[in-house]
């Protein structure tokens, strides 16, 4: 047996370090190949001259309309002691047990002639009205995030995959961040489904980097409308930002109103109270039912989110029948305990005659005649 001359083991370990290095370097550059394509796209040529002619546009920006309740904020503000909460104070926000899901039973079945809503957790939701079927919002990765291996996790698994969605009659976002707007949920619903995507002014740009057909973006500004046989969308103001890079609101944000020819839902996106919506609701409300956004809040970025009792106050503005929540449960994004968001919610609309549904992440509410309130979240916070 041979001994090692001097030296050649510490240049052997070397190499090894080095080899060690350059595989995980090269693991980290493979994990992020993604990412100058997932921070999306400007608008360009004739697109970028609509952009630029919105009422909502100026000085090379989107703007919130202007509000004595909200500022017009770009940005949440993260001063050193919300970055302190951030960082060290997580007890609480994460459930202590595996959220309850709900998987669909049986094949495909005709949309609703009525009004359903199933919630898939987060902000992501399918609402059926008279017969049409509308995709809101939806992200079924891992991770909010540009990268696949960073980011916020979900805390709970999707319900159902993408793929065995029934087909849709329209895909609406209401803005560009990665909690509504995912990459790989676009590319994936480019092949299963066949349906537009209406979203805001300046989104397309995103949605054409990703390889969204032309012909499947619809790109609206507030208060305009588009017509898909008997379903009418308009997009609606809210108050919050946009921006995936390094810049903000280079892209509108907004809320949804969906009619069909006799019923009507609304969905908040996300934003901070404002009078926006008792205008909205003289606009076109009644509503059947509203998707109110009621987590993530914090006093630091009040004027871009919603407590719960903005939500309720919100959906009385808005003329809207049963509430249900959402932006809470999937993503730990906010600094409140998991829970706080429906336990608050629950209070107020309580105190405020409020008709409420809480579903579990998969479950169909008909709107009509919607499930009791049964706590499922109590044994899981």
């Amino acid at each position: 047996m041979s001994e090692a001359q001097p030296g050649t083991t510490g240049r052997r370990g070397r190499l090894l370090a080095l080899a060690a290095l350059a595989a995980g370097a090269g693991a980290a550059a493979w994990s992020l190949r993604d990412l100058p394509a997932a921070f999306g796209r400007r608008p360009d040529g004739e697109r970028e001259e609509r952009v630029r002619s919105s009422p909502q546009y100026r000085d090379g920006t989107f703007h919130n309309a202007p509000s004595a309740l909200a500022r017009d904020t770009s940005t949440p503000d993260f001063d050193r002691s919300t970055v302190r909460r951030m960082l060290f104070e997580r007890e609480g926000r994460t459930p202590s047990g595996p959220v309850p899901t709900i998987r669909p039973l049986g094949g495909p079945r005709p949309a609703a002639e009525g009004v359903e809503i199933t919630w898939y957790g987060h902000a992501s939701a399918l609402v059926e009205i008279e017969g049409t079927r509308v995709l809101l919002d939806p992200i079924w990765s891992d991770r909010c995030s540009p990268a696949a291996q960073v980011g916020p996790k979900r805390l709970h698994p999707v319900p159902v995959e993408l793929e065995e969605l029934p087909q849709v009659d329209a895909v609406l976002i209401s803005h560009d961040h990665y909690d509504h707007l995912d990459m790989a949920t676009v590319k994936r619903l480019v092949l299963s489904q066949s349906a537009p995507f209406a979203v805001p002014l300046g989104i397309g740009g995103h949605l054409r980097r990703w390889g969204v057909p032309e012909h499947r973006i619809i790109e609206l500004d507030w208060n305009e409308t588009c017509t898909l046989g008997d379903l009418v969308l308009t997009l609606t103001s809210a108050h919050h930002f946009s921006g995936r890079g390094l810049t903000r609101n280079t892209t509108l944000w907004g809320s949804w109103v969906i009619a069909g020819p006799t019923r009507k839902v609304f969905y908040t996106g996300d934003s901070g109270y404002f009078e926006g919506y008792a205008a909205i609701g003289e606009q076109h409300g009644p509503f059947d039912a509203a998707l109110v956004q009621i987590g993530a809040y914090d006093e630091a970025w009040a004027d871009i989110h919603m407590t719960p009792e903005d939500a309720v106050t919100a959906h009385r503005d808005l003329r809207a029948g049963l509430l249900v929540p959402v932006h809470w449960c999937t993503f730990n994004l906010g600094l409140h305990p998991w829970s706080e968001p429906v336990e608050r919610l629950l209070a107020e609309a309580k105190a405020q005659a409020v008709p409420l549904a809480v579903p579990r992440p998969g479950e169909r509410v008909d709107v009509d005649n919607p499930p009791e309130l049964d706590g499922w979240w109590e044994g899981v916070a």
